[in-house]
Parts: C-alpha cells; sequence; structure tokens
C-alpha cells in the first residue's frame, strides 16, 4: 500500500446509506493502492472537531469529511494549521464548500478529487477558536438559513432557501458598526454583512467576483436593501454578474469585526450558530491543505465539474458491483 493513511468523518443523519458509502470509499481506496481508512461518527454533542483531531493523532495524513456543512466546517476547524489534507465528500443539504468546488452532491466524486492528487494550500477565516472556509454572515443570510426546513432542503435542494429568504426580505434593517484592519468604525443600517474567502453561493450564484481563497485577504459584502424593489434590483445584478451591484459594498481585509446593537442571527459556511453582537473575524493565511480537482484553472476553485464527475463513474460502478 502506497497511498496516505487516510480517515473518514462522517454525519451518520446525513448519509442515506452508510453501508453504500462505506463500500464506495473502499473500494476506491482500495483501487487506488491506498490503506483502509478509519472511520468516526460524528454525534450532536460533537459535529466533528474531535473526530478529525483523534484522526490525526493516530497517523491520518488525509481526512475525507462527508456530511452537511457542520460537520465540513468541524473538520476544517481541526484541521487548519496542519499538513493533514482535507478531501469534501458532498452529502447532507448544503455544503457550501462541495459547491465551490464543483463537486455537486455525488461523494464518489470527491473520492475522484481526493485519489486524482490535486492539493492546493487555501486561507481560512477565523472565529474565535472556529474556522470557516467560504462565508460568514451575520443578519438576513443567517436568519434565512435558520428559517429553511430540513425536509425541504431534503426534497428540492438548495432552492428551498428561497422561502426562508422571502420570511426576511422586508426585516428592519441592522443598525452596525464595522471595524476593517483596526481602522475607523463605519457605521451602516444593513440587511447583511457578509464576510467572505471563496465567492460563490449555492445555486453556483457568484456573490463576491473578486474573492480568491489563497490572497490573504477576506472580501466583505454589505448588502444594504430596503425593499422589494431594491431586493430586486441587487439579486438580478450579482446573477447577471455585473461589476457594479447596487445597494451593496464591497471590501478587503485582514481583520473584520462587526458590533450590532443587539443580537443577530450569524452563520459560518451555512451552519447557523448563536446569535451574538459582535463577529470577530481574522484570516489564517494558506492554513489548509485543500483537495481541489486537477487542473486547478478557476480562482475561486470551481472547476469543470462534469469533466471530474465523469471519471467518478468507475468508482460508483465498482461500488454498485459489490453491493
Amino acid at each position: 500500500m502506497t497511498g496516505p493513511r487516510t480517515a473518514v468523518v462522517f454525519n451518520p443523519s446525513k448519509v442515506a446509506d452508510p453501508d453504500h458509502l462505506r463500500r464506495t470509499v473502499h473500494e476506491a481506496l482500495d483501487r487506488a493502492g491506498w490503506p483502509e481508512p478509519t472511520w468516526y461518527e460524528t454525534t450532536p454533542d460533537d459535529p466533528g472537531r474531535g473526530q478529525a483531531k483523534k484522526a490525526m493523532a493516530e497517523g491520518a495524513e488525509l481526512v475525507f469529511a462527508c456530511g452537511g456543512d457542520g460537520t465540513v466546517t468541524a473538520v476544517v476547524t481541526a484541521l487548519a494549521g496542519s499538513d493533514v489534507a482535507l478531501a469534501v465528500l458532498p452529502a447532507g443539504t448544503g455544503n457550501l464548500l462541495a459547491a465551490n468546488l464543483g463537486l455537486g452532491t455525488d461523494p464518489a466524486t470527491g473520492l475522484e478529487v481526493a485519489l486524482e492528487g490535486g492539493r492546493r494550500r487555501i486561507d481560512v477565516g477565523a472565529l474565535g477558536d472556529r474556522c470557516f472556509v467560504v462565508m460568514a454572515g451575520m443578519g438576513f443570510d443567517a436568519q434565512m438559513l435558520e428559517d429553511t426546513s430540513e425536509r425541504a432542503k431534503k426534497h428540492i435542494g438548495w432552492p428551498a432557501y428561497l422561502g426562508g429568504a422571502v420570511k426576511h426580505l422586508l426585516d428592519r434593517p441592522m443598525r452596525v458598526r464595522i471595524r476593517l484592519d483596526g481602522g475607523p468604525p463605519m457605521p451602516r443600517r444593513p440587511a447583511a454583512v457578509i464576510v467572505g474567502n471563496v465567492g460563490r453561493l449555492q445555486g453556483g450564484v457568484r456573490l463576491l467576483s473578486k474573492a480568491e481563497p489563497d490572497d490573504g485577504r477576506l472580501n466583505v459584502a454589505i448588502l444594504s436593501p430596503t425593499n422589494l424593489a431594491h431586493w430586486a434590483a441587487l439579486v438580478t445584478a450579482v446573477i447577471s454578474r455585473r461589476e457594479r451591484v447596487p445597494l451593496m459594498e464591497t471590501y478587503t481585509a485582514s481583520r473584520v469585526e462587526i458590533y450590532s446593537n443587539r443580537a443577530q442571527a450569524r452563520q459560518l459556511d451555512g451552519d447557523t450558530i448563536d446569535p451574538g453582537k459582535v463577529m470577530k473575524i481574522q484570516v489564517r493565511p494558506k492554513a489548509l491543505l485543500l483537495c481541489v480537482p486537477q487542473p486547478d484553472a478557476d480562482p475561486d476553485l470551481a472547476n469543470d465539474a462534469s469533466a471530474v464527475a465523469k471519471r467518478a463513474g468507475r468508482i460508483r460502478e465498482a461500488a454498485e458491483e459489490k453491493a
């Protein structure tokens, strides 16, 4: 066996068929000449951070994260700052990092990416002792996530978030002060403040067109629509990829501080966290070693997903033969 020692951290509540997942992973690694992986289940009390740390302590050189956004974020937090690589096996209903990698919802595609050997060091954002790789946010985006039902996401996928969004389009704006890299406070009345490392949202929507995951900077978007016409103009500009988006200010910084006069909904990589009045976010440059599709042509990580998915077909076929 010549491949790296691996571990799989998976959320059993997000994996429809755990036995099929195990067959798929074992068959793919065996065909590649890699050792059998060690398996770790997440729990309600520990969504993956402790399991990933245990995997590293036991010698894992690559960790597969299989679950929703919460699982991936927990594993990212454990691996950040190490030389242990992360490979995403898409599961769950959100999975922002998988979307930015162009992996779709198929674990076999994530396996193919890991086996091909594409690796890239990327930045992570840190909020206290938790890390994220795609986006953190306060306000509207977190409220949307909070009010989107798991059942709807399971049945219709990312469009389910539209239902959660509609509930908050006319909410009262936040009252915040934003400081970038220790500069003077900027008072704003936004619907949301989003801090991104990578630019794409669910459905392929690219919110932060200039975001690059390894430039040592975070991108900040301040969204300030106050009525339905404002929202329509903003969304239209984002979807059509206009250079200037109305009612959205953008900045870059290595340190972002957001202070609100009252507790607000907050999220990290599509996973809601406890509401709070403050978000203090710091970039950790090139802290995460990530498995990425080859060739790595797109600066925001996404690549020709159809080509990778096609190559992953043999992994699915081999697993089905073993069933």
